[in-house]
């Protein structure tokens, strides 16, 4: 599943490529994927100008200048490709469509912009959505009210981060790290590669971690997050950025898909467990329970 590392990648590829061109029309295959009535598509996406590319958590929002967004959601296999005669730039979910001609049988929109180019929405299991809606309402969204703070915002500090935890005292702090509800954006991938750093065992409850603990989980966090976006995200099979580059964080993982190797730190070998319902990989001995 793309990851705030992921969409922001997307955001960053896509500010460079697409503001300022002038959308021309929208097509789309199932109105799951784009669930948008035909007259505001004519009326608010038809000829408006691409003023601004957001992100909230793992949310994207493209604004135009008829006073409407296009709101994203990649969810577990959405994609986002840009396609003209000189560039190519895709981001999100790693499967060959993000390299293979296009539209293709994965293609649910396909954006199109008054040069040529154009945007294409990939979603194989059909999860993902592209919403135009007024850009004032976005803030009314359900999702947008019960997100947590961003991490990687400069002024969320340690102190704030530690208050988003003291809430779920009785749960396990990998399942608290990944309620967005706590902190925005924070998947599976990211969550096991700070707890290694912060050398805390994923199923150690919240109200269990030490002043002292937090904050080098915090830093940890806000490290493997940054250098993920540095490297163009996790999804480094397929993933093409705006230079025509692979993302490349899953060959600085530490911990990650790592079970049967030997832990970078202290040479025990990594295992592999359940917990939060998702798979969990630890090193035995720095994560000591």
């Amino acid at each position: 599943m793309p990851e705030l590392p992921e969409v922001e990648t997307v955001r960053r590829g896509l500010s460079e490529l697409i503001l300022g061109k002038i959308l021309t029309s929208a097509i789309y295959d199932t109105p799951k994927s784009f669930p948008n009535a035909q007259n505001d598509v004519k009326q608010f996406l038809v000829s408006a100008t691409v003023t601004a590319i957001r992100r909230r958590a793992k949310v994207l929002m493209i604004d135009l200048s008829s006073g409407y967004s296009l709101v994203v959601h990649l969810k577990m296999t959405g994609q986002l490709v840009f396609v003209d005669q000189q560039t190519r730039f895709g981001a999100g979910h790693p499967n060959d469509s993000l390299v293979n001609a296009l539209p293709d049988r994965s293609t649910r929109m396909t954006l199109e912009f008054n040069d040529g180019s154009q945007l294409f929405f990939n979603d194989q299991r059909k999860f993902g959505w592209v919403r135009l809606m007024p850009t004032k309402e976005i803030p009314q969204l359900a999702f947008m009210q019960k997100v947590g703070p961003e991490p990687l915002e400069p002024d969320f500090t340690v102190a704030q981060f530690v208050e988003r935890f003291k809430r779920r005292g009785r749960t396990n702090i990998k399942a608290a790290m990944l309620d967005q509800s706590v902190v925005a954006g924070v998947g599976n991938i990211y969550a096991d590669e700070s707890l290694w750093g912060a050398k805390l065992h994923p199923m150690r409850l919240v109200g269990t971690i030490s002043s002292a603990e937090f904050k080098k989980l915090y830093t940890e966090l806000r490290s493997v997050m940054n250098l993920s976006i540095e490297k163009g995200g996790s999804s480094n099979r397929n993933y093409v950025n705006a230079e025509g580059k692979r993302g490349s964080y899953m060959d600085v993982e530490r911990v990650f898909r790592r079970e049967g190797l030997p832990c970078p730190r202290c040479g025990t070998t990594i295992e592999k467990l359940r917990v939060a319902g998702r798979g969990t990989h630890i090193c035995p001995y720095c994560q000591s329970l």
